[in-house]
């Protein structure tokens, strides 16, 4: 159902970076074509050959990048992009596009893709996740047509048991299809 459907993955810096790998292979073992743009945040938590190695597709790290296509990479990918995943998304990634700020490649490539069906898995702390300020994010891109799967109840990177866990790939990627099948 997802092959030949070009995902562009997002990879904001949460410790939940490391399911955003299994996705990506998961992903690309189902034929969809991933690209993965990543925060400089996500890469202090997984390296950017994780993605590159389960893809087998460059993995795009800052405004800077060098694109095929030598436009700028967020137009470029944003081009490319038939369905745009974020995951994990943290509280800082949400509140970015939110509010417009573009500030780095992936808020800069996600306000370009606002007409592209775009699907956010959140984590967090629990306390990040219930804060009105992140809760008003959330429905604001809601609003605008973002839709979101998660966050889970389940243990977290501060040792408690709550919700801020970042869905499970099956289910992102479950999400994904439906959204594939309605494009």
């Amino acid at each position: 159902m997802l092959e030949n459907v070009n995902i562009l993955l997002g990879v904001s810096g949460g410790v939940a970076a490391y399911k955003a790998v299994d996705l990506a292979s998961k992903l690309t073992a189902a034929k969809a074509r991933v690209r993965t743009v990543m925060t400089d945040n996500a890469c202090q938590f997984v390296a950017p050959k994780s993605f590159e190695a389960v893809t087998g597709a460059p993995v795009f790290t800052t405004l800077w990048s060098a694109s095929e296509e030598f436009q700028s990479a967020h137009i470029s990918l944003a081009d490319w992009a038939q369905i745009v995943v974020v995951a994990p998304a943290t509280a800082n990634i949400i509140g970015k596009v939110a509010t417009g700020i573009c500030d780095d490649l992936l808020g800069t490539t996600l306000c370009v893709c606002w007409q592209k069906p775009m699907l956010f898995a959140p984590a967090m702390n629990n306390r990040m996740w219930e804060n009105p300020t992140v809760q008003r994010n959330v429905e604001t891109l809601k609003r605008a047509g973002v839709q979101m799967t998660g966050p889970n109840m389940g243990r977290l990177a501060c040792r408690t048991e709550a919700v801020g866990r970042m869905a499970e790939p099956t289910e992102i990627i479950e999400a994904i299809e439906a959204i594939a099948a309605k494009s």
